[in-house]
């Protein structure tokens, strides 16, 4: 808990200020190359901490989340990108903190609990991976745990078409439209100690339904799917 300590200060003026000039630059690149829209901006909390939950099909769905708030958002890295002293500067200053690779699942719900404890929003995607097509299949109890733990709310996030952007195993990053879709936050029920089962397991499938609606909505949006096409099993996957 040391390191996530020390990488989470607060952060000088000048990472800071480099944030939101890394930011301006990345909301300008998706408004240009992928004609993104966001919907739901309305959603996010502007003060005070908050999980939020992307859908998760393309490595670009990690910076381009940052549009849906000025505020600097938090992420899970590997602590080995901290092991150089600029490298180090330069990935906490993009919202980065490290957390052990290998280590228990535990030790990193622990790192998340404490972003959240400083008032930070912070990133997490259930899905865990990146996964393929129009299905939200089983997600991770962990971003429900940290919530309810922390009595912070779950912001959902519906991603279109970023698949189609930068699909498994791509180099090249396609100029397809993306839409966003921010739900509304889910919040959690209070709880004294102990998180029980219950809560999180009910947290869970109520972010995987909002999930799905979001992603559908917003991959038709985005033209990755036709109107009218129903998520499920048997609407197979996004070529």
């Amino acid at each position: 808990m040391t390191d996530v300590d020390t990488t989470l200060a607060g952060g000088s003026w000048l990472s800071r200020a480099f944030y939101q000039l890394a930011r301006g630059v990345c909301v300008g690149f998706c408004r240009v190359w992928f004609r993104m829209t966001v919907e739901g901006l309305e959603h996010v909390p502007r003060s005070g901490p908050f999980v939020l939950a992307p859908v998760h099909r393309s490595n670009m769905d990690t910076p381009i989340v940052c549009v849906v708030t000025r505020r600097r958002l938090r992420y899970m890295g590997k602590d080995s990108l901290w092991k150089n002293k600029a490298m180090a500067w330069f990935v906490s200053a993009l919202g980065g903190f490290p957390v052990a690779r290998g280590t228990a699942d535990r030790e990193a719900l622990r790192a998340c609990q404490a972003v959240l404890e400083r008032g930070e929003p912070l990133v997490m995607f259930p899905e865990g991976t990146r996964q393929s097509g129009p299905i939200v299949r089983e997600i991770f109890d962990g971003p429900a745990f940290v919530a309810a733990r922390a009595g912070v709310p779950i912001v959902p996030v519906g991603i279109g078409g970023s698949e189609r952007v930068m699909p498994k195993g791509s180099k090249f990053i396609r100029p397809k439209k993306i839409v966003l879709i921010v739900g509304k936050p889910i919040t959690p029920p209070q709880v004294d100690g102990r998180v029980p089962r219950r809560v999180v397991s009910e947290l869970t499938a109520q972010l995987h339904d909002a999930l799905q609606q979001l992603f559908d909505e917003a991959d038709v949006k985005a033209g990755a799917r036709p109107p009218g096409e129903v998520s499920g099993p048997a609407a197979g996957q996004i070529e």
